[in-house]
């Protein structure tokens, strides 16, 4: 071998291995890209997206932003990679994801937290009264879901604006549980005792339930944890048949057959991510896989908003700020370092 090509074949190598080096430093956020999360409109979705943008920004030095929209909107976008996490993805609701999931444009990452679930309440005061209140029981026997159909119990929970009917408060259109319990009042052959009352925004869905709570009026509504309502107010959780996987996909496609209703099933909760940018960004999905909230310090962070009236903003930095051993699992100790630096 000539001098010349041994340079040659040693500059070649040299190039190889810088560009090795290179790939190996390289990540999603030292590129200069934005990370773009899902803009989640209620309370846990919302907190827990100001949280992970606060650990990426000040411990990673990612650029982040969100964008707003409902929960199908936006789950189109991250099937589309405009949006890259969708912080509270709730397996397995959304005709949009699954069809996404089958396509290979998502992935489901890490758990978000562990225990949540959903279903149709009313206060503890509608069965059991409430006699420090002088508020009686107005549905002693109320049980299950079944019992809606009586015209008594409809006529507990009447409509102001359509008093014949029963109220049912059902959840902000566009959110994939108003499909699910829309479904469920045709199923349970509710839908002319019932007038489907939808707010226009998870706000108004709180502020609606709390009115009624606190001047004790009866209320028939869709909930779900974790959420400051289900840790500040005394609610039942309607009975209703078990669930099945058949009754479950018809009531969860929008093309599903009505014939039988059923109980919500088991809650999976997991970052929703665009699987281009899972690939690309596999520092921040490792990130995601340990990120899992304690339940009890979700509704504690969401009890927090409610009592001292602050936004998701004000809460994440609360939580980052005092939750220390909990977060701190999630990232480096450089991380750690940069974000409690950062909140001072």
């Amino acid at each position: 071998m000539s001098i010349s090509t041994m340079r040659l074949t040693f500059a070649a190598a040299g190039l190889m291995l810088a560009a090795s080096a290179s790939g190996a430093n390289a990540s999603y956020c030292g590129d200069g890209k934005t990370v773009t999360f899902a803009g989640i409109d209620w309370e846990s979705g919302a907190f827990i997206t100001e949280v992970m943008k606060t650990i990426l920004a000040k411990g990673y030095d990612c650029q982040v932003d969100s964008i707003p929209g409902n929960s199908v909107t936006l789950e189109q976008a991250t099937a589309n990679n405009d949006v890259q996490i969708f912080a509270e993805e709730w397996l397995g609701r959304s005709d949009v994801w699954n069809k996404a999931v089958e396509e290979k444009k998502v992935v489901a990452v890490g758990k978000t937290f562990v225990g949540a679930s959903e279903g149709w309440f009313v206060p503890d005061y509608v069965v059991h009264g409430d006699p420090a209140r002088n508020i009686e029981a107005k549905a002693p026997d109320l049980k299950s879901v079944s019992q809606l159909t009586d015209p008594k119990i409809a006529e507990i929970f009447a409509d102001p604006e359509e008093p014949s009917k029963g109220r049912f408060l059902n959840c902000p259109s566009g959110w994939t549980c108003e499909g699910v319990s829309t479904a469920k009042l045709e199923a349970y052959k509710l839908g002319e005792a019932y007038v489907n009352f939808r707010p226009g925004t998870g706000t108004a869905l709180d502020a609606a339930i709390t009115s009624a709570y606190l001047q004790g009026e009866p209320i028939l509504f869709y909930y779900w944890s974790p959420t400051a309502i289900m840790g500040k107010f005394k609610l039942i959780q309607l009975e209703e048949p078990a669930y099945n996987e058949a009754c479950w996909k018809e009531l969860s496609s929008a093309n599903g057959k009505r014939d039988e209703g059923c109980a919500f099933p088991s809650v999976d909760v997991a970052y929703g991510v665009n699987s281009t940018f899972a690939s690309e960004a596999p520092e921040i999905v490792e990130i995601l896989e340990k990120a899992t909230f304690p339940l009890e310090e979700v509704n504690a962070s969401l009890a927090y908003m409610a009592d001292n009236k602050v936004d998701a903003t004000a809460a994440a930095a609360e939580f980052l700020k005092t939750k220390g051993d909990v977060w701190s699992k999630w990232v480096s100790e450089e991380a750690r370092g940069k974000i409690e630096a950062g909140l001072k």
